[in-house]
């Protein structure tokens, strides 16, 4: 595993602080878990961008369009 040195605000440090008492998780824990999930949605927003084009072609425009064609 490797460091990383990051600037905070004092509020978002203080919230940071606060959601790691309440999880009673380690500040670093939190902070990983946090990256971890906007890692993943950013992932997913450019998969999801890539394949609009071919779901479009397909007449899938909606969610609803995607459970119909699934279900």
């Amino acid at each position: 595993m490797t460091t990383l040195t990051i600037r905070l605000p004092e509020d978002l440090r203080a919230e940071l602080e606060r959601i790691s008492r309440e999880e009673r998780k380690a500040v670093s824990d939190v902070a990983r878990e946090s990256i971890r999930r906007y890692l993943s949605i950013q992932r997913f927003r450019a998969l999801r961008k890539k394949a609009l084009p071919f779901a479009e072609a397909q007449g899938l425009l909606t969610d609803e369009d995607v459970f119909k064609a699934i279900s």
